[in-house]
């Protein structure tokens, strides 16, 4: 009997060593050292982007939102395999400035600059990491890059310049008595001084006369329209941030004074100008994501050339008509794509 006991108790001995070894020789769970190379791949197929902003206002807000729509389209997507990092400059060059090196000191994959300033600080804080821009009217004019067909630079991206003789030509189709129009905007901003270049060259051939307005930053925008009064007929803000920011303010001179009110673009006339042929800047925007997904994928933004709408939009909006005791000529209603009540 005790035999057969020491026997059993053997074999149980024997089967359980059995499977001590064979436990111990089942492959053992991912190490530290193996996770850390998974999440390796998976970093090597995710971005991180600084998107730097020069001032809130609709347009830009809707530029923002159409350029992040397209990433997301091309499989994108913020908080999958992207990081968005956004900060916005508050209409002040230095701060968008220290916005732009500290994405470069953060080591981005991409910085997407909206609005002239905002490019030209990040181009001065990087000449390596890529940088896409959308709100740009003249990128060669404000020095990012050497050529619209071919930048030569590490900068590139979409132009929101305007269609500005045919903007004037609606002052005179609303009110063709028109003679003196005023045009308010920001000697600080390149892309504004571009703009009121063109306007100074082709209102003469209109029969208009071109009265500057100046302001420097959104508190002073509410007193360059002010002194306008008495000297023109109609106000053309073109697409100037500082002016844009503050645009109620003009909205509301053109209303006391029955001022035709003309903007640079779609969004402006939502928020209180009577028209424009302009640019949609979410959809300028979006093809500047387009783009951005092109150099995520290894395309040299030196050699894609700057891109600009093809296609401007009428746009009307008949309160801001009423409340500045306009007629809208039904020949502008009938070719409206876009109608604010």
């Amino acid at each position: 009997m005790l035999k057969q006991k020491r026997l059993k108790w053997g074999v149980i001995l024997l089967l359980a060593a059995i499977l001590m070894i064979s436990g111990c020789m089942q492959p053992s769970p991912p190490g530290p050292a193996e996770e850390t190379e998974g999440e390796g791949e998976a970093a090597a197929e995710s971005y991180t982007i600084g998107i730097v902003q020069l001032v809130e206002h609709l347009a830009l807000d809707e530029a923002r939102a159409g350029f992040i729509d397209a990433l997301e389209s091309e499989g994108f997507k913020d908080g999958d395999n992207l990081k968005i990092d956004y900060k916005n400059a508050q209409g002040e060059m230095p701060t968008a400035a220290t916005i732009s090196e500290g994405f470069v000191a953060d080591g981005v994959d991409l910085i997407l600059a909206i609005a002239t300033p905002a490019v030209q600080a990040a181009a001065t804080a990087t000449d390596e990491i890529p940088i896409l821009f959308t709100a740009v009217t003249d990128p060669v004019e404000a020095g990012v890059v050497e050529d619209m067909e071919r930048p030569g630079t590490n900068v590139t991206g979409t132009t929101d310049m305007n269609p500005i003789k045919e903007q004037l030509e609606l002052a005179l189709e609303i009110d063709p008595d028109i003679k003196n129009i005023g045009v308010i905007y920001n000697t600080g901003e390149v892309n504004s001084v571009v703009q009121v270049d063109i306007a100074k060259e082709v209102a003469p051939e209109l029969g208009l006369s071109v009265v500057e307005a100046i302001a420097t930053n959104s508190g002073e925008v509410g007193t360059a329209a002010e002194s306008l009064i008495g000297k023109v007929e109609a106000i053309y803000v073109p697409t100037d941030n500082t002016i844009v920011s503050a645009l109620r303010s003009v909205v509301r001179v053109a209303e006391d004074h029955g001022l035709v009110l003309i903007a640079g673009d779609v969004e402006s006339v939502e928020n209180g100008a009577v028209a424009t042929l302009g640019i949609s800047y979410y959809g300028l925007g979006y093809q500047t994501g387009l783009m951005a997904v092109e150099v995520l994928k290894g395309a040299d933004p030196a050699t894609m050339p700057i891109v600009g709408s093809k296609e401007f939009t009428y746009a009307i909006n008949k309160t801001a008509a009423q409340n500045m005791g306009l007629e809208l000529p039904q020949s502008l209603i009938d070719k409206a794509e876009e109608i604010f009540e």
